[in-house]
């Protein structure tokens, strides 16, 4: 804990831990990790090592899913009964039981002591259910709470207690970026027609400071025409830049301009950040050199350099397709990239990926240039979030919306999966369109009217078979892009958007709207009957990715996370699909 954060109180800590605790059974329990035994009335049994035992209550949901009651659970040994609120004392008394590698169980531990901090620090200062609506999409990211699948989904492993106190979402803070101008013949910059480097610049920079940053390389015996400028998050340049490029530094071939005038501030992915100054100017994602859930939070320079041409590709698809126009789908465009390879490191295959990972940045529009008068916007992920009062933020939407939950609901649903569906089968192109990726976008009455999608850098995937409309996709892009058979990308559906957060939001629409989760999902499934109705002459596409079958794969994020067997330290990125175990009922199939 840093000298200027204030504790979490006893009571908020335990609190925090309960639902910490709760995540970590339900996923477990879906995921199939372990295997309660159910003793009726909702009540269930865990027996975990040495004659250990947890109760809990817990509802069953879509998917397999499981709602676990937080104040619920008792931890059983030889000494008797007591309250369990403590997720570091599950994981060491279940190790056996989960089949947990012994050498991974102490990082467990890091990331869930970790994850907790970060909890209640977010419990200790949410506000209520109506204080949350209020807020402007730059504030409410500062609520959000995390990746909803994976439970230690705030480990952050390289952030100290001081960092996480200036860097994370939930910290609410402000900082300057660092920017950095870089020799010619180490950088690379790609663009979307319309943009270059100048225009850039000039968008970026006031007009004084970009003087005075030329003058910095011409001090340094650079041409400021030819150098690339790019932004470096200030823990990047910190922990990584200025130790690992000291070399390009010395000999002018790096040269530190300065820090931005502008503040930042993290959306929930930490490296993506925006402009708290000027909303209008472009959010800027950087890598750092933290490990955060499944990944080293790099910026791989094949996928950002696919950037910017994966974005003209979709923006023109949106652009010139009349359905597309229907839905009002935005595509906020990844403008520009830059990538930085170092020197040396870049000249060894086999180090771990995190080191061919250093100094990049891609520049993506936001939100705010898309927005119609009246209009604003959230990200999906807020449809999750309860205020301080226990009352959910998609219940203060739909009361101040003046309609009734089920037709509130069809609408945001007749906004998510047009555009998605759209993609998939009339382009054979998937995202990964969870919680943080769809920006809903509300009327004047917050009642949702469209979407953005975000995040092409790296999470497009085509068929491994071309389709005429990759025809447009540069032969070089095309050829880097992951490649995923027609059932692995219904998931950007089944997974991303159906387990990724309906399966959550279908038990706080049966509890906080009084909507049964099986209308949820029969509206859900309304949405992709009607895209077939309307295109007939799909159905063999409709075919291939069968988003009504009654079975569907069930992606383990958490089993890839615990049992990944050093894939953190790998040479490469897994380009592998997700981890699957099993399969389970698919709520959307015909009833």
């Amino acid at each position: 804990m840093s000298e200027t954060a204030t504790p979490p109180t006893a009571d908020v800590w335990r609190r925090a831990g309960r639902r910490l605790l709760a995540h970590m059974v339900g996923e477990m329990a879906y995921e199939e990790m372990i295997t309660p035994r159910g003793e009726g009335a909702d009540r269930w049994t865990l027996a975990v090592d040495d004659g250990t035992a947890y109760a809990f209550t817990a509802r069953r949901g879509g998917f397999g899913s499981w709602h676990v009651d937080p104040d619920s659970f008792t931890r059983t040994t030889d000494r008797g009964a007591k309250d369990a609120w403590d997720p570091t004392l599950f994981v060491t008394d279940a190790q056996k039981t989960i089949g947990l590698p012994g050498d991974s169980l102490a990082e467990v531990v890091r990331d869930l002591l970790a994850t907790h901090t970060a909890d209640a620090r977010l419990l200790q200062a949410v506000p209520d259910a109506e204080a949350l609506a209020d807020l402007p999409y730059e504030d409410l990211e500062g609520y959000q709470t995390g990746h909803p699948c994976i439970f230690v989904n705030k480990g952050r492993l390289g952030f100290s207690a001081a960092d996480a106190e200036r860097y994370t979402p939930e910290a609410r803070g402000a900082f300057q970026l660092v920017w950095i101008a870089v020799h010619p013949d180490l950088a690379r910059f790609q663009s979307m027609a319309g943009t270059d480097r100048p225009g850039l610049l000039r968008e970026e920079l006031d007009d004084d400071q970009r003087t005075g940053f030329a003058r910095r390389v011409r001090e340094a015996g650079g041409d400021p025409d030819t150098y690339q400028w790019l932004p470096v998050h200030p823990f990047q340049w910190d922990e990584v830049i200025a130790p690992l490029f000291a070399a390009e530094l010395a000999l002018g071939r790096l040269v530190r301009l300065g820090t931005s005038r502008d503040r930042y501030r993290p959306f929930q992915s930490i490296r993506t950040l925006m402009n708290l100054d000027r909303p209008d100017r472009l959010n800027v994602k950087v890598p750092l050199m933290i490990r955060n859930t499944l990944v080293w939070r790099g910026l791989s320079g094949t996928q950002t350099g696919c950037a910017p041409h994966t974005s003209t590709w979709l923006r023109t698809l949106a652009e010139r397709d009349p359905y597309f126009a229907e839905t009002g789908v935005i595509m906020l465009a990844e403008r520009a990239s830059a990538t930085v390879p170092h020197p040396v490191l870049d000249r060894l295959p086999q180090a771990p990926y995190r080191f061919h990972e250093l100094l990049g940045t891609i520049w993506r529009e936001p939100i705010h240039r898309h927005l119609a008068p009246g209009e604003r916007a959230r990200t999906m992920a807020c449809l999750l979030l309860e205020g301080s009062d226990g009352r959910a933020l998609v219940a203060e939407l739909v009361q101040r919306s003046g309609l009734e939950p089920v037709e509130w609901l069809r609408r945001f649903l007749g906004a998510l999966f047009p555009p998605v569906l759209h993609y998939l089968y009339r382009y054979g192109a998937s995202f990964t369109p969870h919680g943080e990726n769809v920006v809903l976008v509300f009327d004047e009455h917050e009642r949702p009217a469209r979407i953005a999608l975000k995040d092409f850098g790296s999470d497009v995937e085509l068929l491994p078979f071309d389709l005429p409309e990759y025809a447009e996709i540069p032969d070089r892009v095309r050829a880097q892009l992951h490649r995923w058979e027609p059932g692995e990308l219904a998931h950007s559906v089944l997974s991303a958007i159906c387990a990724g957060h309906l399966r959550f939001l279908a038990d706080i629409v049966r509890c906080q709207l009084g909507v049964d989760p099986d209308q949820l999902w029969a509206l859900a499934r309304e949405q992709v009957l009607a895209y077939q109705e309307r295109f007939p002459e799909l159905a063999e596409r409709f075919a291939w990715f069968d988003l009504l079958a009654p079975r569907v794969g069930r992606v383990a994020l958490n089993r890839e996370q615990l049992m990944g067997g050093g894939f953190h330290e790998r040479a490469e990125r897994d380009a592998e699909f997700d981890v699957m175990h099993g399969q389970v009922d698919n709520p959307l199939a015909p009833r």
